[in-house]
C-alpha cells in the first residue's frame, strides 16, 4: 500500500505540470495576434513538455515540466507597408496561434488540474475517516 504522502506528492506534481501548461496557454493567448517586423521575432506558441516516472517504492507514477518549447507553424507574412513593424519591403510577421486549439487546450487543462484537486480531497477525506475509527 503507498504512502497517503505520495498520494498528495503526485497530485501535487500533476497540478504544478497543469499550472506550467495554463501559464503557456494563457501567454499563447495573450500574444494571439501580435505582429513583427521579422519572422524571427514574431511570438511562437510554447508548450510544456512532460516527464513522467515511475516510483518503484510506492507504485505510483509521478509527472513533471521537463521544459518548455517553441511549437506551432511559422508567423503569417503580411503585406502592410503602413505599419511601423513593416520590413523594407512593406511585410509584417503575425504570430501564428491558432487561438481554438489554445482554448481547447486550457479547458482541459483546467479539467486535469480539478481531478487532482479531487483527487488529494478524497484522499484527506480517507485519512480523516480512517483517524476517525481509531477513536
Amino acid at each position: 500500500m503507498a504512502d497517503p504522502l505520495s498520494i498528495f506528492q503526485v497530485a501535487g506534481r500533476a497540478m504544478s505540470a497543469q499550472l506550467t501548461r495554463m501559464n503557456t496557454t494563457a501567454s499563447n493567448l495573450a500574444n494571439a495576434g501580435n505582429t513583427a517586423g521579422t519572422a524571427e521575432g514574431a511570438y511562437k506558441s510554447l508548450k510544456p513538455v512532460f516527464r513522467t516516472s515511475f516510483d518503484a517504492a510506492s507504485g505510483m507514477s509521478t509527472v513533471d515540466v521537463e521544459k518548455v518549447v517553441t511549437t506551432g507553424e511559422a508567423p503569417t507574412k503580411r503585406y502592410d507597408p503602413s505599419n511601423p513593424l513593416a520590413d523594407k519591403d512593406g511585410n509584417i510577421f503575425e504570430a501564428a496561434v491558432d487561438e481554438t486549439r489554445e482554448l481547447v487546450d486550457m479547458m482541459e487543462t483546467a479539467r486535469t488540474y480539478q481531478n487532482n484537486v479531487e483527487v488529494m480531497q478524497t484522499a484527506k477525506s480517507l485519512i480523516v475517516d480512517t483517524l476517525k475509527l481509531g477513536r
